[in-house]
């Protein structure tokens, strides 16, 4: 029997993620993953007008601050029947890569980065040494030896006075750290920009759907006019600045973002075959430039691997009821009929708690039986990874140039292989390949809505069917996407125009998810197996693999008695 370690709260993250595992000889031998929150909008939708839900579910999380908003409108206009106009899917794929790029960007450096740069290691470095670097990798601007001073600087008095601030509690000096004090100041010199700039891309969001987080979406198109000498709505100088905006992202991606990621892996090329986990990985596919009926037009493509063979690219249908299915074999739900093992489509999805794990404060969760709040999500009975390695992969293998391009010629800089993506290490690239690729597509669409408009075209709502009295008696659709994690959609049914059941399967619930009824791994599980752990009282290296997939579990839990009050409330720092 080896040693059980709990890393509870695993932080960084968005929600409540706890990781139990194994380790024998150094290694992980065994681990849990456990959702220890539950939120229930699915029981909060229901009754509601379908036109209201996405205003709901945006709530969901402080993070994937409109994919849900976009899922669900998707949903109610597919069962309802609605086509958008041009224009709307332009906005919605342009507020759709400006996600993505705040997404990818703050993972890297304020969610993920502090798994392989070591702050306190930054205050040995040479700062002219440092803007050599910095230079010979980037051509970005803030670079001098006086800048990388100053910062080292301020940096030099938070540590000497005891209180390192946003960086505290970290593993400092961890023999796991591998980068030369010089790569280390870089990364924490981009790690502050990056805070700078996360707050003025956000603007395009707030330009479009009036705030950030959670802008207003509409069924049928995008609630905001625009017309190019409009003085009242969104005019030509509104969409200059969304121009700007979207090119100064781009360029951080290119200037920062990347270089720095090429500057950080060679020194952890081990990482590469280490956290590759089920090797089996999905995608509904995004990004519509033919309309969202036409999944062949899409910048994300659709598909399924199986068992890391790019070779065969299987398609998937999240309306077949034999393709995606539930189940809450070790989950603290129930369904009806009490058949634990059954698996249900999300159409006939149930969200019924049936908690019978242990009371907080405790050791361990019996993990032989009921020990998440998250449901277990199987394709075709088999667990899939998703998010962006699985889009990378998919793409890659799919045949599409620019997948090709951007993998290839990275994989080349660093003399890896393609299986080298197949890791923790893979996954964190992944982000940062697609990022280059979302940069490019967003003032592709930019590009495409100006033209529109030139040419008359202002059109943003299609209103025809948004009068519930036009909609069939009982209608069910359903609204995917590929947020920045992974694969989500949104599953509804329509009865006497109010909504009977919705049920949402998010990407975490793919990757994070208990045992299924056989007793198979999902991603969480899967990938920290053979992890090295060189102290199990500072697991670095289950947080790299685990922050590699950017967990994203919700924003906060409270936990009730029978009569309505607080017994216990977490919350995560």
């Amino acid at each position: 029997m080896g040693q059980r370690i709990v890393v509870d709260p695993v932080t960084r993250i968005e929600g409540h993620l706890r990781i139990e595992a194994e380790i024998n000889n150094g290694k992980i031998t065994d681990a849990y993953s456990a959702g220890t929150m539950v939120r229930l909008l699915e029981e909060i939708l229901k009754g509601r007008d379908p036109r209201d839900a996405w205003a709901f579910v945006g709530r969901v999380c402080g993070v994937c601050t409109s994919v849900h908003s976009l899922a669900s409108c998707r949903a109610v206009e597919d069962a309802t029947g609605v086509t958008i106009p041009p224009n709307a899917e332009l906005v919605r794929n342009i507020m759709f890569c400006t996600q993505y790029l705040h997404d990818h960007v703050v993972h890297f450096y304020h969610l993920h980065a502090l798994d392989w740069v070591d702050v306190v290691s930054a205050l040995k470095a040479d700062p002219k040494k440092t803007s050599e670097i910095a230079q010979s990798i980037s051509n970005y601007p803030k670079s001098s030896p006086g800048y990388f001073s100053d910062l080292q600087k301020r940096l030099t008095k938070f540590v000497e006075s005891g209180q390192l601030g946003i960086f505290a509690n970290g593993y400092w000096g961890h023999p796991a750290y591998k980068l030369p004090p010089e790569v280390n100041l870089i990364g924490v010199a981009h790690y502050l920009e990056a805070l700078e700039w996360q707050k003025e891309v956000v603007k395009i969001h707030a330009i479009f759907g009036g705030k950030n987080p959670h802008p207003n979406y509409l069924v049928g198109g995008m609630a905001c006019a625009i017309g190019l000498d409009d003085v009242s709505g969104i005019n030509a100088e509104r969409l200059a600045y969304v121009h700007q905006l979207l090119q100064d992202a781009k360029e951080f991606v290119e200037q920062v973002y990347i270089p720095d990621l090429l500057a950080v892996a060679p020194y952890y090329l081990d990482w590469g075959a280490i956290g590759g986990g089920l090797g089996s990985y999905m995608s509904y596919g995004d990004l519509p430039t033919n309309g969202f009926a036409d999944k062949s037009s899409m910048k994300f493509p659709a598909g399924v691997i199986l068992n890391k063979d790019l070779s065969n690219i299987m398609d998937v249908d999240v309306r077949d009821d034999s393709e995606v299915q539930e189940f809450i074999h070790r989950s603290w739900y129930e369904y009806e009929g009490g058949d634990e093992k059954a698996g249900l489509h999300p159409w006939k999805g149930e969200s019924k708690i049936k908690y019978t794990g242990p009371k907080p404060p405790y050791d361990h969760l019996n993990v032989e039986e009921r020990y998440s709040f998250l449901k277990t999500p199987r394709w075709k009975g088999n667990a899939v990874e998703v998010g962006p390695l699985a889009r990378v992969l998919i793409g890659y293998a799919r045949g599409r140039e620019d997948f090709k391009e951007v993998v290839d010629s990275t994989l080349a800089k660093l003399k890896v292989p393609v299986t080298a993506l197949f890791s923790t290490l893979g996954r964190t690239a992944a982000r940062g390949l697609e990022s280059i690729l979302v940069a490019q597509w967003g003032l592709e669409f930019y590009d495409q809505l100006i033209n529109n408009l030139k040419n008359g075209d202002t059109r943003m709502a299609n209103m025809e069917k948004f009068n519930p009295a036009k909609w069939e008696k009982t209608c069910q659709g359903v609204g995917y996407s590929e947020a920045p994690r992974g694969a989500l959609a949104h599953w509804i049914v329509i009865e006497d125009q109010k909504i009977k059941n919705y049920q949402l399967v998010v990407p975490t619930t793919w990757n994070a998810s208990p045992r299924d009824p056989n007793g198979k791994q999902s991603a969480y599980e899967a990938a920290l197996m053979d992890t090295p752990v060189h102290d199990p009282e500072q697991p670095l290296e289950i947080l790299r693999t685990i922050h590699s997939f950017d967990p994203c579990l919700a924003c906060s839990v409270h936990v009730y008695d029978e009569e309505g009050k607080h017994i216990s409330r977490v919350k995560v720092v």
